[in-house]
């Protein structure tokens, strides 16, 4: 790829074109905003112009409703050989495409699971969407030309590609993105009516939950109207928890100890079902995936070592907060420290560790030889 537009510059069009020009590839930047265009040009994201002749991809960094008019627009004078999105709904988007677009076959949908609290050009990162994954969801028309640049795209920004169909994205990320901000939103908006005193009391944990809800409010309106039904479908169901958790509450504030022990039990299945919920989401603490693979490490018994392993574990990239301690192989001195990851990881985390002085084996290899003082 060689030349590529984007259009609309905010903080993930203007990420885009960051990281694409990292690579030398020129690109042409646009928004219905000028000052937006030439803040980005200025953070040297690529030049404000027409190009001359067609680029080969163009990238349509808008709101989801906007998506098709500006592709129709961006079609009909001839901007790109192919065109993708960034969208976090694709289903509206390709629907319009498919029955409005000049030319159909030369979209594929996009949504890179990154970003950000903050918006706007200034907010860019050229290293935003390193290792995260990268949705492309092409429609039964989509040309493999199409697909092929979306694909080199996808790597020239340094992210992993996910293909998916349209609905089955918009489904999942009702659950993982656009319902968490609501959630966020709505446990943030309690901050300006609680106690004056509240503000003293708010630790770390409600600064994590909240995060989210600092984002832009008009574009986070048309995201949630854009996929309206997949996420009134996840609020239904949270309606139902809800109708449980705040009855066994009720009984836990209550006196009849038979309602107090059911209430309990209530709620620890709810807290329970929320801890096996994070079971299959990688970065959480809690994955555990099937095809992981189980690296085991010797610590000597002496004081810091264990430290030592985890800074070390740290360095390769491994989550130490995940790892697992339990006492040596065989009853021996010191200590072994397993770590579950996926088999790509595992090969580089026993590699560099050994490299390190670290007796590290996968746990299928062999077992680890006793330790000694």
């Amino acid at each position: 790829m060689r030349t590529m537009a984007v259009i609309g510059t905010g903080l993930i069009g203007t990420s885009v074109a960051l990281a694409v020009r990292g690579r030398g590839v020129t690109v042409y930047l646009s928004d219905r905003t000028g000052a937006a265009a030439r803040t980005a040009a200025a953070l040297g994201a690529g030049v404000v112009a027409t190009p001359r002749e067609p680029v080969d991809l163009a990238v349509i960094a808008v709101p989801p409703s906007q998506v098709c008019a500006v592709l129709i627009e961006a079609q009909e004078r001839g901007l790109a050989r192919c065109y993708t999105d960034v969208a976090s709904v694709k289903a509206v988007p390709e629907r319009a495409a498919l029955s409005r677009a000049p030319a159909p076959d030369r979209y594929i949908g996009g949504h890179p699971l990154a970003g950000r609290e903050r918006s706007g050009p200034l907010a860019a990162r050229a290293e935003l969407f390193l290792d995260r994954n990268w949705v492309l969801t092409p429609s039964p028309l989509t040309s493999d030309e199409t697909f092929d640049l979306a694909l080199e795209l996808v790597e020239l920004c340094g992210a992993v590609p996910v293909v998916m169909r349209s609905q089955e994205h918009d489904a999942a990320v009702a659950v993982t993105s656009h319902v968490p901000h609501l959630m966020a939103s709505l446990i943030a908006a309690r901050l300006g009516e609680g106690p004056p005193a509240l503000s003293l009391v708010a630790g770390q944990g409600l600064r994590d939950a909240t995060r989210i809800a600092g984002g832009d409010s008009r574009l986070w309106g048309d995201i949630l109207r854009s996929n309206a039904p997949a996420v009134a479908g996840v609020l239904k169901d949270l309606h139902t928890d809800l109708s449980r958790l705040v009855p066994a509450l009720d009984a836990l504030a209550g006196s009849d100890g038979g309602d107090r022990d059911q209430g309990m039990r209530t709620l620890v299945d709810l807290l329970d079902r929320g801890i096996s919920g994070l079971a299959g989401i990688p970065g959480t603490g809690r994955a555990a995936s099937a095809d992981g693979h189980r690296v085991r490490v010797g610590v000597p018994d002496r004081p810091g070592e264990l430290a030592r392993l985890l800074a070390a574990v740290t360095e390769l990239g491994v989550v130490a907060e995940d790892a697992a301690v339990d006492g040596a192989a065989g009853g021996g001195p010191g200590l072994a420290a397993r770590f579950t990851v996926p088999g790509p990881v595992a090969e580089r985390l026993v590699t560099g560790l050994r490299a390190d002085g670290w007796e590290a084996v996968r746990e299928h290899d062999a077992r680890l030889p006793l330790l000694q003082e």
